[in-house]
């Protein structure tokens, strides 16, 4: 893991130096057509607009059976700044907890392999966590600012639905549980983690959830959204299994695995 330091400043600003370590996760299923493609994507970008930090990535193969794990070998062995996790059971949730609470970083970071969202918001949302001292940061589609491109209505209307819905039951400060792009500290995921049930699409939502219930604090930015038109998400079953996860949170749910968590 290479590491990048924080020198604080008198005036209440943190400033990245040498010594903070960040590491972005990419969960990956099948991924042999854009893997080596995005992954360059992610490295040119953070070799161009955080030169001055050392960052790692890490590829979570979540049970790949196509060339998958070979691309991903062949991007570490490249550069060593690239990581290689292979998990034989599936879901996102299972490799972000397996990765997150085996990782040496001080943040941690995760975004979808199809690189949808326009990664210039990554130093803003990095700075949310180190000068604002917030826990979690994460991308917005909904949010006033935010930019949607090529979005089919009916998927537009399910997420807008699905805010609502979590507001509704939940009365949360954020607006899009599920945008698949989220920074957090070490800190927090190590803390929140362990109370976190679902192993699959439901992770996101429980893992918000479970942070504002615990008073952690969550920043929400607005982001630049380009929808995957070879999206792999079942839409029918990811709504029957976020149903039962929101109503197994509402009804003692999110009490229940509250308790779990240790804050200082």
């Amino acid at each position: 893991m290479h590491l990048f330091l924080l020198d604080i400043v008198t005036l209440g600003t943190r400033r990245l130096q040498m010594g903070t370590s960040i590491e972005f996760v990419l969960p990956v299923l099948n991924e042999e057509r854009v893997l080596n493609t995005s992954i360059n994507i992610l490295k040119d970008y953070l070799d161009n607009n955080l030169s001055d930090y050392r960052w790692s990535i890490l590829i979570a193969d979540n049970g790949s059976s196509d060339a998958t794990s070979e691309i991903a070998m062949s991007l570490v062995a490249d550069d060593t700044r690239i990581q290689y996790l292979r998990l034989e059971k599936r879901g996102r949730g299972r490799a972000l907890k397996q990765a997150w609470l085996n990782s040496d970083a001080d943040i941690l970071g995760y975004m979808d392999i199809d690189m949808s969202t326009n990664l210039a918001i990554i130093p803003q949302m990095i700075l949310l966590i180190l000068d604002d001292q917030n826990d979690l940061v994460i991308g917005s589609r909904i949010l006033n600012g935010s930019v949607v491109k090529r979005r089919p209505l009916f998927r537009e209307f399910l997420s807008r639905s699905y805010s609502m819905l979590i507001r509704t039951m939940f009365l949360t400060g954020f607006v899009d549980a599920q945008c698949g792009f989220k920074i957090l500290t070490v800190k927090a995921a190590q803390e929140i983690l362990p109370a976190v049930k679902d192993n699959g699409w439901f992770f996101d939502t429980e893992l918000l959830l479970l942070a504002e219930d615990n008073g952690y604090s969550v920043a929400e930015v607005p982001v630049e959204w380009t929808d995957d038109p070879d999206s792999r998400v079942r839409i029918i079953n990811t709504i029957w299994e976020d149903l039962k996860g929101l109503l197994r949170l509402r009804f003692g749910g999110l009490k229940r695995s509250s308790k779990i968590i240790k804050r200082p």
